[in-house]
C-alpha cells in the first residue's frame, strides 16, 4: 500500500501544478500514463478499453486513485508483506534497526499475537534469540520481545566496546612493565627495584 500511496501523492501534486484546469477525462488519461509493468499494464489496457466504450464508473481522478486501491492496494500489500515477514533477518544489522524495520513490515499486515512473536525471532540472530528464550522470565509478548532484544543488544555491543578499552590497557600487567625503546628500570629482569 505504500507504493500505491506514494504514486496517489505524486499524482495529485502533479495535477494541482500542471493539469488543474484540464477536464477530469483528460486527468485521468495523463494519470494512467504512469501507470506501468507487469500486470498494471494489462489493467490499464482494460480500463482504456471500458473508458473508451463508456463503462467504467471511473469519471473523475479520485475515482481512479480509488480504482487503483481496490484493485491493487490490498492483495498487493498482504501478499508483500507476507513475504517480507517471511525473509526479514537481522543480519549484521543492530536490534534497533531490526525492531524498526520488522514494525515498518508488520504494519498494516494481518500478523499479530504468537504468530506475530515467532516471525519476529526467526529473523532474530541465534545467540540473542537463545538469551532470551532461556531468560528466567522470557518475554511474552511481542513488544516485551522487542524492547528486551534491544536492551540486550545494547548491553552486548556496550560490553564488547568497553572489552576492548580494557584489552589495551591490560597488556602491561602487575610489574612487568618496560619504558619506552627496551630501557629496563634497573633491577632484575627490568622490573623496578
Amino acid at each position: 500500500m505504500e507504493e500505491i500511496s506514494a504514486f496517489v501523492n505524486v499524482a495529485r501534486l502533479y495535477i494541482r501544478m500542471k493539469i488543474a484546469e484540464e477536464a477530469a477525462v483528460t486527468q485521468v488519461a495523463w494519470m494512467l500514463l504512469y501507470v506501468q509493468g507487469g500486470i498494471a499494464e494489462a489493467w490499464k489496457d482494460n480500463l482504456l478499453n471500458e473508458l473508451t466504450k463508456e463503462e467504467s464508473e471511473v469519471e473523475s481522478v479520485e475515482q481512479l486513485f480509488t480504482k487503483i486501491r481496490n484493485d491493487f492496494g490490498e492483495t498487493l500489500e498482504e501478499e508483500r508483506k507476507i513475504e517480507q515477514l517471511r525473509t526479514i533477518k537481522q543480519g549484521g544489522r543492530t536490534c534497533d534497526k531490526y525492531v524498526q524495520e520488522f514494525k515498518k513490515v508488520t504494519r498494516g499486515s494481518s500478523y499479530e499475537g504468537r504468530s506475530l512473536i515467532e516471525k519476529f525471532k526467526r529473523g532474530l540472530n541465534g545467540a540473542i534469540r537463545r538469551k532470551l528464550a532461556e531468560a528466567e522470565e522470557p518475554p511474552t509478548t511481542i513488544r516485551e520481545w522487542q524492547e528486551r532484544v534491544v536492551r540486550l543488544d545494547r548491553n552486548q555491543r556496550q560490553s564488547r566496546a568497553e572489552e576492548k578499552v580494557l584489552g589495551r590497557n591490560a597488556a602491561c600487567p602487575g610489574g612487568n612493565m618496560q619504558p619506552r625503546g627496551g630501557e629496563s628500570y634497573g633491577g632484575k629482569g627490568g622490573q623496578i627495584t
